[in-house]
């Protein structure tokens, strides 16, 4: 039998213990991929043109309201080309878990401002005119079977009708896609804040926050402070940040990612360390009298320490791609939801791929070292009087 082989063959022969070893693996390297998704997502936000727009929120959170009035006030300042809204609805379709990233916009200014979103013959002039108009991204559209002229019902989480009903109805007036790497993905929906405004109970003449476009970007930052001077001492105080630097203070609102991922993955690969250490010692132990017989026939000492070693790092190997693969289904699932907030949506980018791969390496190397400096160094009379 060849060395790799042996090397399967040694590592499934106790089935049950190496298979709660791999899941331990599986498990740690599933969360190291789920929560470095994330953080490199919140940390690293896209380009282009996230850096030439303005973002203005409320300054005690973004999940607080703006009065509408605060629209045309930062309009009027000179270096400010055009300025629109966008306000979270809170959407799903049908069913709860049909969660969407749904918002309600000033349909000519944000579209003047986002020239990305690309339209059909026609789309964007129907969505104009249709107050109950709703734009859809092509991704949503192909996992519902939406189609343009279908009239859907959208219910909100959030906000409710004058009636106490929870649900809008739309006209699909038209499907649009973006560039792969532009912000805001084509998993989203986005319709009249006018058709939404009129309809709601509470909470009239608000929107979530502005989007400025301006006409000089090196003068952004005093632009910026321009904004929330023009608001400071109100009843709604303001901060203003580029597109960039709001998709990052998610990280700040969310928690400090990368210290959970540090302590998580830090935790989870001590904990898998003892683990797999101990299982790959007490498998040597148990094997000493075949090491020694190995030897006999003629395998080197230095054959034996790579074929230990080579079962660790195989070990390691299959639960950490196991893992990475449940953390890409993970990180899939929730990347609808996840592309209006994080531009492209969180992804398991080649830079985590590949530090996943090296701590594999390192895992397995770790783990495997010492039984393999052990088995190499097996005296063959005193393995056959042991045994």
């Amino acid at each position: 039998m060849t060395s790799r082989g042996l090397v399967f063959k040694n590592l499934f022969r106790k089935k049950l213990r190496t298979f709660l070893t791999i899941f331990a693996i599986l498990i740690a390297f599933t969360i190291f991929g789920v929560l470095g998704a994330f953080q490199s997502a919140l940390t690293n936000p896209p380009a282009g043109p996230s850096q030439t727009r303005l973002v203005t929120t409320n300054a005690i959170n973004f999940t607080q309201s703006l009065p509408i009035s605060y629209l045309e006030r930062i309009r009027a300042l000179p270096n400010v080309a055009e300025a629109s809204h966008w306000s979270w609805f809170g959407g799903y379709y049908q069913e709860p878990r049909n969660f969407m990233v749904a918002a309600y916009v000033d349909p000519a200014t944000y579209l003047d401002i986002y020239k990305e979103f690309s339209f059909g013959p026609g789309e964007k002039e129907a969505f104009l005119k249709d107050r109950q108009g709703i734009m859809v991204g092509k991704a949503l559209a192909d996992k519902f079977g939406w189609k343009v002229g279908d009239r859907i019902p959208l219910k909100s989480n959030i906000w409710r009708q004058k009636d106490g009903s929870d649900t809008w109805q739309f006209n699909v007036t038209g499907i649009f896609t973006v560039p792969e790497d532009s912000p805001g993905g084509d998993q989203q929906v986005f319709f009249h804040y006018d058709y939404f405004n009129e309809s709601i109970a509470v909470g009239r003449d608000q929107i979530g926050q502005v989007i400025v476009q301006t006409k000089d970007t090196s003068k952004n930052d005093a632009t910026a402070q321009a904004i929330d001077t023009l608001f400071q001492n109100s009843q709604a105080e303001t901060e203003t940040r580029s597109e960039a630097a709001f998709a990052a203070s998610f990280a700040g609102q969310l928690g400090d990612i990368g210290f959970l991922v540090t302590m998580i993955v830090g935790a989870g690969f001590v904990t898998i360390l003892l683990i797999a250490g101990n299982t790959m010692m007490l498998t040597v132990r148990e094997r000493t009298g075949e090491i020694a017989v190995l030897k006999t026939i003629g395998f080197t000492a230095r054959r034996i320490f790579a074929m230990i070693l080579s079962e660790s790092l195989l070990m390691a190997a299959i639960g950490g791609f196991i893992g990475l693969f449940f953390a890409w289904l993970g990180v899939t699932a929730i990347g609808g939801m996840s592309a209006g907030f994080f531009g492209g949506g969180v992804k398991l980018t080649p830079a985590l791929i590949a530090t996943a791969v090296g701590l594999m390496a390192v895992l397995g190397f770790l783990t495997g070292f010492l039984p393999a400096w052990r088995a190499m160094n097996t005296d063959i009379v005193t393995a056959f009087g042991k045994k």
